[in-house]
């Protein structure tokens, strides 16, 4: 079954969203039937990577914080994330563009990596403080989970992918997603935001039995013979 998670990597929330999912996922049972597909979204599209800027700045200047506000608004997402064991620091988060993480997140699909692309990508921008936009840097990160070298230069300069997460973009506004994290199971179910484990965890326990009883299961003639049954009756 698959689950559709669109996400943005300078999303705070999308990074607890997705260890509070990861945990809910390691406690269903049925864990190994569920594909999970990373899309693409982009809460800044025209933002201009600036190495020199504050995070509270930041949040001053594209959100019309004032100062005191964004400061509140840091110490509070900042608790909230360590609740789910993460760890912020937004005095080392680079303000950065995107789209270029979004492209290397896609490459990593093509060889069953995009899970751990994302998770190293939000590792970067929110507790590391690198420059997710830096192409030495999307280099090296991609490489670590795996990803070649010459595919990850190729598709950085030549943007293959490109076309793919516009895609993603669009087929949110289709769906509905007006923010993110945004939760998608079975294209039946949704989640919308950092939900408690326990709620996922429902969602996933309720559309996989739906989607499950949708499938077709083989009837079996079955020749009978001397076995033991499930309460240790043997005969």
């Amino acid at each position: 079954m698959k689950v559709e998670i669109w996400s943005d990597i300078m999303c705070p929330f999308c990074y607890i969203g997705k260890r509070r999912f990861d945990n809910a996922l390691e406690q269903f049972s049925q864990r190994n039937n569920i594909e999970v597909i990373w899309k693409s979204f982009d809460l800044a599209p025209g933002l201009k990577t600036d190495t020199s800027i504050h995070s509270v700045d930041f949040l001053q200047k594209h959100k019309g914080m004032s100062e005191a506000q964004a400061k509140q608004a840091i110490a509070r997402v900042t608790d909230f994330a360590k609740e789910t064991g993460l760890d912020y620091d937004y005095d080392k988060i680079v303000v950065a563009n995107t789209h270029r993480g979004h492209q290397l997140i896609h490459l990593a699909g093509q060889i069953g990596l995009q899970d751990a692309m994302k998770e190293r990508l939000l590792k970067a921008y929110f507790i590391e403080g690198r420059n997710i936009d830096d192409v030495e840097t999307l280099v090296e990160l991609g490489q670590e989970v795996g990803l070649e070298k010459d595919a990850i230069e190729s598709e950085l300069n030549e943007s293959q992918f490109a076309a793919h997460i516009e895609q993603d973009i669009v087929e949110a506004r289709k769906i509905g997603v007006n923010g993110v994290p945004f939760f998608v199971f079975d294209r039946k179910y949704a989640v919308s935001g950092a939900q408690p484990e326990e709620q996922f965890l429902n969602v996933l326990q309720k559309s996989y039995s739906e989607w499950y009883a949708r499938q077709d299961h083989p009837e079996l003639e079955v020749l009978q013979g001397t076995s033991c049954d499930v309460d240790g009756n043997c005969d």
